[in-house]
């Protein structure tokens, strides 16, 4: 379908600056541009105790590392990651923790995913000890607060 789009695309240049070249009933030879491809690596556990961390080894992928919603996975999703140092600012500026926390827990709505599981491994945020749970959420919670823009 993306190399359809791009041949699309193409044609359509190639119209729009001059017409020059008819491709009716020829097969064009198109030089492909080379497609991206996500690398699935296993789930490691980052420690619990650093939110910075677990935000690189579990949210980066797709966030960022800075947050903004601009990570390289982020161009296999249904949906755009949200810049995540906004939500002080989108909420009247009030970093809305109850919101983050039942994302990590629960998932999104638009499944960008294509599952419940706004995270991938968020069943890492739901299954673990009770105790190891809450302090992963809590320091990741802790983390994504503190780089809000201002």
């Amino acid at each position: 379908m993306l190399v359809n789009t791009c041949l699309r695309l193409a044609l359509a240049a190639v119209l729009l600056a001059g017409g020059r070249t008819v491709l009716l009933g020829q097969q064009a030879e198109a030089t492909n541009p080379p497609q991206k491809t996500l690398e699935k690596v296993p789930l490691t556990h980052s420690s619990p105790a650093s939110g910075q961390r677990m935000f690189k080894d579990y949210c980066a992928a797709c966030h960022g590392t800075g947050g903004k919603g601009d990570g390289p996975a982020a161009d296999f999703l249904k949906t755009a990651p949200p810049d995540l140092t906004v939500m002080a600012r989108n909420n009247n500026g009030k970093f809305p923790a109850d919101h983050f926390v039942a994302v990590l827990q629960f998932g999104t709505e638009g499944h960008a995913h294509g599952t419940v599981d706004m995270p991938v491994w968020g069943p890492l945020f739901r299954k673990e000890n009770k105790d190891l749970t809450q302090l992963r959420i809590s320091n990741l919670e802790s983390y994504v607060e503190s780089i809000q823009q201002k």
